[in-house]
């Protein structure tokens, strides 16, 4: 691959160098000459980039909608794995909430993943409703029950947590797009926003 790399930089170095020579010398001169040249240099740039016999080429990145579709797919799958439906029967209605917490496993830097004993493991759903005065107050809703954590499976424990950091992770998109639509808004002209 640092071969391929190497044969890369040179060609792009002397492709500079007769560039450069080209700029120099008289601007107006468009020979059919130069312009071979310069397909010649862009078809040998070309050919170093195609995947060589025997090595494995190297895969495109997914894009945001490919990984957003994946992550989606597993929420969902844990959302069935851990029976997260029996406190809220519509899957897509778990994404109104405005936050998601786990009681009695830390999510924290410092405590990823640590039961606390004597503690119970608990799926908590956070919103927001306004109290007698209209003003907004945290409710919080519990979407799963799991036991003490001391009887906490090591990979129940897992898919617990997993499913909390991956709707966190959809909310994040969600988030996204909603900032994204905002800001196309913002950038048609002045006249057209109110």
């Amino acid at each position: 691959m640092s071969s391929s790399l190497d044969r890369l930089k040179a060609l792009t170095s002397r492709l500079e160098e007769k560039l450069e020579g080209k700029e120099k010398s008289v601007k107006d001169d468009s020979t059919p000459a130069k312009t071979e040249q310069v397909e010649t240099v862009t078809e040998k740039v070309a050919e170093t980039k195609k995947p060589v016999a025997g090595k494995p080429s190297v895969k495109k990145k997914e894009s945001a909608d490919d990984v957003r579709e994946k992550n989606i797919v597993r929420v969902k799958n844990l959302y069935e794995k851990l029976k997260i439906f029996e406190k809220s029967p519509d899957f897509d209605n778990i994404f109104i909430y405005k936050a998601m917490n786990l009681s009695g496993i830390g999510l924290k830097e410092e405590d990823f993943g640590q039961v606390r004993e004597g503690k119970y493991i608990q799926i908590i759903a956070i919103t927001y409703e306004p109290d007698k005065n209209g003003k907004k107050k945290a409710k919080n809703i519990s979407l799963g029950y799991f036991g003490k954590a001391e009887t906490l499976d090591g990979t129940l424990k897992n898919e617990i947590i997993e499913f909390v950091l991956r709707w966190r992770y959809e909310k994040a998109f969600q988030n996204v797009e909603h900032y994204k639509d905002l800001i196309e808004r913002v950038e048609v002209p002045a006249t057209t926003l109110f």
